[in-house]
């Protein structure tokens, strides 16, 4: 999971840059990164941690020209201490090209010798973004060898190429020096990708491209659509907007995670509004509890905050069962999930939240988070509401149990940290050190989250174990267990 933003706009860029990177910051902390095009000239300032502790106001000044894109990053590929492995990635022909990528690429193993048996061009670090952006400039040299100029069309044509040769994930923006910007989404749709505009002046048009919906109404930007599964999308530097769909079989399956856990709940992503599919989770979630949970053994309903709070505050009003605030969060601590080593993971439970003993002494507490993914986090805050007086934790989640691998971009590549992998529900409430276990059921996840949209179908892998790229063999998660980040 990253964040990323692209503008072309009539004025300096960096700032835009930067706001739009801090909006996502959610989507990211290990690193961050912004590129800058004046002309045919890049700008790059890369740097770990967060936006606001990695960019000085030299930085910013440097950042110099009207066309600009930015990434967060957290780590599901390659190694997260690594400043190099930073986005975003630069290589120097054709015309060179700058590019931030929000995805995993699947096949990994036969594009790096592809590239340097075919293609014959190097890799300095084990990112997939590398690899993306050296197959892109492969297909676009393809296209341009023996003329000056790049047309849409040799734009166009490339991007279809890549959809060829590549497998996985993959939502991306790239500058291309002297020509304009590109951005581009897997044929699958998995990770999101907005359009949006706004006009400057009397004449011309600014344009931004970015995860979240959220990046565009704060910059003022009217949104547009959402970039289609499949879709390449140019921005000449002089504004001018081109389009196409470049793959063959395009169909549109994002990421569920998206909507239960990632994005804001301010964020509308293909025509979802994140916080509505919430409510909706905490909906179905009711009806499950009130078949499964004794409902003497529930007082009041609490949040594990933020992202849980809309599907609680649903339970507690269909359940007819009082809601409180019981967990004060600690709003200076980065989210637990997507921290690099269990070990960090555990030690910032407790940094991150306290339980307020007077919501808890003598009560039945039903806890509503949003998914349980290694269950290290669960398990102490069960601890917590213990420590803190509760009588009974009935502990629940919006989320179906995650029992396989996510190699889409989320960073869960080991069935072994998974806590729901080869255990049943009560075997996993005995773990936890809870009353009762309640998972929300697969289809109605499904059912709540796409209610009133286009969308037909979703990415729920880690669900399901069914993965949509259909490439996803044994022995590849078999590697990825092996060789990935974990």
């Amino acid at each position: 999971m990253c964040g990323i933003v692209g503008i072309v706009s009539s004025l300096p860029v960096n700032q835009q840059v930067y706001d739009s990177l801090s909006l996502l910051q959610h989507r990211g902390q290990d690193s961050t990164g912004i590129a800058t095009a004046d002309g045919d000239t890049f700008h790059i300032q890369k740097a770990k941690g967060q936006v606001r502790e990695a960019y000085r106001t030299r930085d910013m000044r440097s950042l110099l020209g009207t066309m600009g894109l930015g990434h967060v990053r957290y780590a599901t590929k390659g190694n997260a201490e690594n400043e190099e492995e930073a986005q975003p990635f630069y290589v120097n022909a054709p015309y060179g090209i700058v590019l931030v990528h929000n995805g995993n690429l699947t096949n990994t193993r036969e594009l790096t010798q592809e590239l340097f048996h075919v293609d014959r061009r190097h890799l300095n670090t084990s990112s997939d973004t590398e690899l993306l952006v050296n197959v892109l400039a492969h297909e676009l040299q393809q296209q341009v060898s023996g003329t000056t100029d790049l047309d849409p069309d040799q734009i166009f044509a490339a991007i279809s190429r890549v959809h060829e040769r590549v497998e996985g994930s993959y939502a991306a923006i790239a500058l291309i020096a002297g020509q304009g910007m590109l951005a581009f989404r897997d044929p699958f749709g998995i990770r999101p990708l907005i359009l949006g505009r706004r006009a400057q002046g009397l004449v011309g048009e600014e344009w931004v491209v970015a995860s979240e919906s959220l990046v565009l109404e704060h910059g003022g930007y009217e949104v547009v659509r959402d970039v289609a599964p499949g879709e390449a999308i140019f921005i000449a530097s002089n504004g001018e907007m081109f389009s196409r769909q470049c793959a063959a079989n395009p169909r549109l399956i994002p990421c569920s995670f998206e909507y239960v856990y990632l994005a804001r709940p301010d964020s509308v992503m293909n025509g979802i509004s994140v916080y509505e599919a919430r409510l909706r989770l905490g909906d179905r979630l009711a009806d499950t509890i009130a078949k499964y949970a004794p409902m003497g053994d529930i007082d009041v309903v609490m949040p594990i905050p933020d992202s849980a709070r809309p599907a609680a505050m649903q339970v507690a009003q269909k359940l007819g069962v009082e809601y409180r605030e019981g967990f004060y969060k600690n709003r200076y601590v980065g989210r637990t999930f997507i921290m690099p080593g269990q070990a960090e993971r555990k030690k910032s439970v407790k940094q991150k939240l306290n339980a307020m003993g007077s919501e808890f002494k003598g009560k039945n507490i039903l806890i509503v988070d949003d998914s349980i993914v290694r269950g290290t986090t669960s398990k102490e805050i069960v601890q917590m509401a213990r420590e803190a007086g509760a009588n009974k934790v009935t502990f629940s989640s919006s989320a179906p149990p995650v029992r396989y691998p996510h190699v889409y971009g989320i960073n869960m590549p080991s069935r072994r940290e998974l806590i729901a992998h080869g255990r049943k529900i009560p075997e996993i409430a005995l773990e936890l050190g809870a009353d009762h276990m309640i998972y929300q059921e697969v289809a109605d996840m499904q059912a709540a989250i796409i209610e009133g949209s286009n969308v037909t179908a979703l990415e729920m892998s880690c669900f399901t174990g069914d993965y949509v790229t259909g490439t996803v063999t044994p022995e590849y998660l078999a590697w990825v267990e092996a060789n990935q980040l974990s």
